[in-house]
């Protein structure tokens, strides 16, 4: 039920994200990009891939043979955002999702733990 609880938690902080690929306004909301220019349409194909990531949180959460792969693929997503925001000086603008990530991370650590875990049910 843990593991349940923490799937369900992450694909919550990768749901805004991911709506932005139906609903592209948000990027703008999101993260200050103005819409038509090149970092939009980058931004857009983003959510894109958000939603995969949001897929293999549900699925994670319903298929517990899917979370070792889901918490390597979690996981990638997003420290990868943390350690570029932070070598990139903090950008204001992108605090939210830093935060957002950030408080993602506990979460992820105990699904990670539990899916790699010896012994652990399948």
């Amino acid at each position: 039920m843990i593991a349940v609880i923490c799937w369900g938690v992450l694909g919550l902080i990768h749901l805004l994200p991911a709506f932005a690929l139906f609903r592209p306004a948000m990027i703008s909301m999101l993260y200050g990009v103005p819409s038509g220019s090149t970092t939009f349409l980058l931004l857009h194909h983003r959510a894109a891939l958000f939603l995969c990531v949001l897929l293999i949180c549900v699925w994670a959460a319903l298929r517990p043979e899917v979370r070792p792969l889901a918490s390597v693929v979690v996981a990638i997503s997003m420290i990868s955002f943390l350690w570029l925001y932070a070598a990139a000086g903090q950008p204001a603008a992108l605090r939210q999702i830093a935060i957002a990530d950030l408080a993602g991370l506990p979460f992820l650590a105990i699904a990670a733990w539990l899916a790699f875990a010896p012994g652990r049910v399948v």
